[in-house]
């Protein structure tokens, strides 16, 4: 079916209210009063593109009571997302060019967004040797990211000789920044509240010491190197030490880094749990102020579904994660555009073109230009909404539950099809 249709009086992010005409999958006029074969009454929203989250577990293959590709790419579209990135540590683990062309079919067949999978840096993400990172760059996933969140590549020599492979095709390792042996048994961050209530902590020096060790390692070969969800003030530094040195490093916060502290955990609710851990509030103004002045260069969400026994347990045994696809925008409006301290092109930097070019998505992150892609977030600024516990996910683990966030996703266009539409999903691919 091809898609004819104009998005009238949209906001472009700082600018006026204009039309955007969409013809098949693409944008094809920007201006005062276009026609097509229907219009959308679009005022009062500010048109984005279509984000990118680099960081999302969608647990398929091995973990589908958490979450599916398709329900995990339905709440990314809920959240104004048009592609995410579908991290490794499923089952089988995504280290093998056919784990990861099976996940991108999925993304293809469910319809609501594009699906890059993550390959693992090691076989099973065991941290021992070297997973078949260019049987996976050359498979049909085009792979371009490779990544064991959830366990760090802690071996040093391990790190430089991924760092030296994928260098060769411009791919990336994503690094999961934690020293497994300064976090043995860590339950939450490291300070006065974990004194308090007698929880093991996790030291701000777990994440930095690899942040530090990763970035000299990639000046050392020349290499580009990603930090996932930075969380403490030390860690901004040394990537504003990094960057200021030359070093091809980028960096991710996620939205609960940027809101949420640790005094969280006295209520011992595990929907608080969560890899790496809440931090203090001065980490959180850090963080906040790094992703304003561009040292952190994009909000990824760690979207991290669980089923309802593995949180609703005691604190040692709860799982870590949070879920986070259909609240990014929104915490991004509130820590750049509400605060008073940024743009909302810097939120489209930070959300969608950014994550893009980390990632290598050619087709995403393209901006809101005459023969770009159509894939567009449109939002409603002046909503302020209380976050429910449904939602398009598997799961219920949101740790905003209650809360009244800003803003609101009301449509999502996918590659010039809608899969949100007044703020409900919409039917395609395997809905």
């Amino acid at each position: 079916m091809y898609n004819s249709f104009v998005l009238k009086n949209v906001l472009l992010g700082d600018g006026p209210a204009t039309d955007i005409q969409i013809e098949g999958d693409k944008i094809v006029a920007i201006g005062a009063d276009l026609s097509g074969a229907e219009t959308i009454d679009c005022t009062g929203l500010v048109a984005l593109p279509g984000f990118v989250d680099l960081h999302t577990h969608l647990r398929e293959p091995g973990f589908e009571q958490s979450e599916t590709v398709l329900t995990g790419t339905q709440s990314a579209a809920m959240g104004g997302f048009t592609a995410v990135h579908a991290m490794a540590n499923t089952s089988p683990v995504a280290d093998t060019a056919g784990v990861v062309e099976q996940v991108a079919a999925l993304g293809r067949e469910a319809g609501y967004a594009d699906v890059y999978p993550i390959g693992a840096v090691t076989v099973g993400l065991e941290g021992k040797q070297l997973a078949e990172l260019g049987a996976m760059a050359n498979s049909k996933a085009q792979v371009r990211v490779f990544s064991d969140d959830g366990k760090c590549v802690h071996d040093p020599v391990l790190m430089r000789r991924a760092l030296e492979y994928v260098k060769a095709f411009g791919g990336v390792v994503a690094q999961h920044a934690q020293e497994p042996r300064l976090t043995e048994g860590a339950q939450m961050n490291e300070g006065a509240v974990s004194a308090e209530l007698g929880l093991t902590g996790w030291p701000a020096v777990a994440e930095e010491s690899i942040i530090a060790r990763d970035v000299l390692l990639a000046e050392h070969v020349g290499s580009r190197v990603h930090i996932c969800h930075l969380s403490t003030a030390g860690s901004v530094e040394i990537i504003r030490w990094a960057k200021a040195r030359g070093i091809q490093v980028t960096a991710e916060v996620t939205p609960h880094h940027l809101l949420l502290t640790d005094e969280l955990v006295r209520s011992y609710d595990a929907v608080y749990k969560v890899n790496p851990p809440l931090r203090t509030a001065a980490d959180v103004v850090a963080l906040r102020e790094a992703l304003v002045d561009g040292t952190i260069d994009i909000i990824a969400t760690d979207h991290a579904p669980h089923p309802i026994e593995a949180k609703d347990c005691e604190w040692s045994a709860a799982a870590f994660g949070m879920l986070g696809l259909e609240t990014a925008a929104s915490i991004a409006q509130d820590v750049l555009i509400d605060s008073g301290k940024s743009t909302w092109a810097r939120l489209a930097e930070v959300l969608s073109v950014n994550p893009a070019k980390i990632g290598s998505d050619a087709e995403q992150g393209q901006g809101l230009l005459v023969g770009a892609f159509a894939n567009i977030a449109l939002i409603d600024p002046k909503v302020k909404r209380k976050v429910v516990a449904e939602s398009a996910s598997k799961s219920i683990n949101s740790p905003y539950v209650g809360l009244e966030l800003p803003g609101r996703v009301v449509h999502t266009v996918y590659r010039g099809y809608f899969t949100v539409r007044d703020g409900a999903l919409a039917k395609v691919g395997r809905a």
